[in-house]
């Protein structure tokens, strides 16, 4: 396929488009696509598919370098329920697959400060593992004391991690210098979306049950709402300078902006049947990328508008997506 400048892939989307007002996003994304079980490396200026790369069983999240150089899946589907599957980015290639043994169902991942060491939940053993992506070993599990620990966040300076743990309701707070479970907060039934902020004042999590998003203020404990009437509340996103919150609402079919500080929502996007889940910003805030898992591709949303600029086509049912800056030359 021939380079395309983005305005050209609206047009073919079908969409009434003048000559755009914004600037034309680039960089690169890499997209999980669960059902074919594998990972879609994009060209975003090109709006092309610069690689389709094969991931262990069901890839759901997928965490990526600072750099961009190294991305990281997670294969939580079928068995052995046990792998990462690493991708070398400006390769197009798969660099290694990292067995963790028995720590199954890894799921939720964040790169630690130094683009060495990763966070990983395994569910079903209601851990988190920290593992080497470089030496492809683990380092270090720790216990985080509560069923179904399915999502992570991590503070800025990757002291802390914070799980949404679905079986019981509840948050942990895990110290990862000490290798140790510090607190544990009652949420609303069935929290999986879950991220803190980078300075470790307030964790936003998700109930599926409920549809309420609520805010851990994490020098008091409280726990207060910020938004509800959510279908699914599937994932918890911060604007780069972090004054706004964007939750994709799966079952909802749309995606809300909230200001963080007020807790006012600040409007939302309809993708009637698109199913809306992962989602990631490009680093200057200007753009985000959203996973449709029902239409095999990926919106663009100028952030400043909240208005779909364009789409760009993934794999079946793509879910986790993470954007880089770096720009890839196929070999």
């Amino acid at each position: 396929m021939q380079r395309s400048c983005l305005s050209a892939s609206l047009t073919l989307a079908g969409l009434a488009v003048a000559a755009p007002a914004w600037s034309q996003p680039s960089g690169t994304l890499v997209v999980t696509n669960k059902s074919p079980s594998t990972a879609t490396i994009i060209d975003v200026a090109g709006n092309r598919i610069l690689a389709t790369l094969p991931t262990g069983a069901g890839p759901h999240e997928v965490a990526l370098s600072s750099d961009g150089r190294i991305a990281v899946v997670t294969d939580y589907g079928g068995a052995p329920r046990r792998t990462l599957t690493v991708f070398d980015v400006p390769r197009l290639r798969v660099s290694r697959t990292i067995d963790l043994g028995s720590y199954t169902a890894p799921h939720g991942i964040v790169f630690l400060p130094g683009d060495s060491l990763v966070v990983v939940t395994s569910e079903t053993t209601n851990n988190i593992v920290i593992v080497n992506v470089l030496a492809g070993e683990v380092r270090r599990a720790i216990s985080t004391g509560q069923p179904g620990s399915h999502m992570v966040g991590v503070t800025g300076d990757g002291s802390r991690a914070y799980t949404g743990n679905i079986g019981g309701n509840t948050v942990s707070e895990l110290d990862l210098r000490e290798g140790r479970a510090t607190r544990s907060f009652p949420v609303p039934t069935q929290p999986e979306a879950v991220n803190v902020t980078p300075d470790g004042k307030e964790v936003w999590v998700g109930s599926n049950a409920t549809g309420v998003v609520s805010v851990v203020d994490l020098a008091t404990s409280a726990v207060t709402p910020a938004a509800t009437g959510l279908g699914w509340p599937y994932r918890v996103l911060w604007s780069p300078d972090v004054r706004t919150v964007m939750i994709p609402d799966l079952r909802g079919d749309e995606l809300r902006f909230i200001d963080r500080a007020s807790r006012r929502e600040l409007g939302r996007i309809a993708f009637p049947g698109g199913g809306p889940q992962g989602i990631a910003i490009s680093g200057d805030g200007r753009y985000v990328f959203q996973s449709l898992s029902r239409e095999s591709r990926i919106a663009i949303v100028e952030t400043a508008t909240r208005k779909v600029v364009g789409y760009l086509a993934a794999g079946d049912t793509p879910d986790g997506v993470v954007h880089t800056s770096r720009v890839i030359t196929p070999p």
